[in-house]
């Protein structure tokens, strides 16, 4: 076995291990988690309406071409090498940037507006269903059985309670479900980053796919006439924050998955809604101790919690 070897099936092994894989998913969740609330203070530091929806693009786009630009940059200055995109990956890669990031983020910039912080972390918390359920298809060792089919059951349950307001549902396609539809194609996003991740380096996907698809949402912005105003060093520094969660987050997401198999991975998306809800409470002031949000979030940990139990 040559040293190449030797060095990638150690790699493998320490993304694989349990303390370390749970230690990197706090991480991420908790990155996530908090971007919700930051991204509804950004609308009010960069005075942006409810209806103005070219400014919010262009929001979203300036943040992930430059997180991808970040992490294009990280990769160069820690292995001495140019970022090389292998030419058969492109389309892979493109696909994804476009889905898991400008179709992803048009979806949630736009329902964020329109719904609370709170309920916009348990809905999006229907990725973890979404991948779940497509695995099945796309993967042998990640076959749906009864207990994968009862934790959907009771997490979906979760995400439909906290719209409901007695006996008349709130969901509306104002907000709720352009939140379900991003996390549909974050699911997605995961699914093929899965694929490419084997043929190509976790960070340059992770890189070209956040400035590929930030890139067609900033244009789109522009085109659309958006404007971002910088009012005070505060906006600077959301941005900013941001624009590193973005970099630390879906790199580390990348590798996880692309060394352990989907089920195993998508569990710890529980803590979002936690983290986002606590974050929610702590920044925009939201009332997080209604019976049905505690109770939906319940409901949503135990779903996934039923779904892909670690033993």
């Amino acid at each position: 076995m040559n040293n190449n070897n030797k060095k990638i099936i150690i790699k493998e092994e320490f993304f694989q291990k349990k303390y370390v894989v749970l230690f990197l998913a706090i991480i991420c969740t908790a990155l996530w988690g908090s971007a919700f609330p930051f991204i509804k203070i950004g609308y009010e530091l960069f005075n942006i309406s409810g209806d103005d929806l070219f400014s919010k693009l262009l929001f979203a786009g300036l943040r992930f071409t430059l997180a991808g630009i970040v992490v294009l940059i990280y990769y160069y200055f820690t292995t001495k090498n140019f970022p090389k995109l292998k030419k058969e990956n492109f389309k892979g890669l493109f696909l994804l940037g476009f889905i898991q990031t400008t179709l992803e983020y048009f979806f949630i910039y736009l329902g964020l507006f329109y719904t609370s912080g709170v309920k916009s972390n348990i809905l999006n918390s229907s990725s973890v269903f979404i991948m779940v359920i497509l695995a099945h298809f796309l993967f042998e060792d990640d076959k749906l059985d009864k207990s994968k089919i009862y934790g959907c059951f009771i997490g979906f349950l979760g995400v439909l309670l906290v719209n409901l307001d007695g006996l008349k549902s709130s969901f509306s396609l104002n907000g709720d479900i352009f939140i379900v539809l991003g996390a549909s194609c974050f699911a997605i996003g995961s699914l093929i980053g899965k694929f490419i991740s084997n043929k190509e380096d976790s960070i340059i996907i992770t890189g070209y796919q956040l400035f590929l698809g930030g890139f067609i949402l900033f244009i789109a912005g522009l085109l659309g006439g958006g404007k971002l105003i910088f009012t005070s060093l505060s906006s600077y520094m959301l941005l900013l924050y941001l624009i590193l969660l973005s970099s630390l987050a879906f790199t580390i997401w990348t590798i996880l998955l692309k060394y352990n198999n989907v089920g195993k991975i998508s569990i710890f998306n529980f803590l979002t809604p936690l983290f986002g809800t606590i974050f929610s409470a702590i920044f925009l002031h939201e009332n997080i101790l209604e019976v049905k949000n505690i109770i939906a979030l319940i409901l949503v940990c135990i779903g996934i919690y039923i779904v892909n139990k670690w033993k």
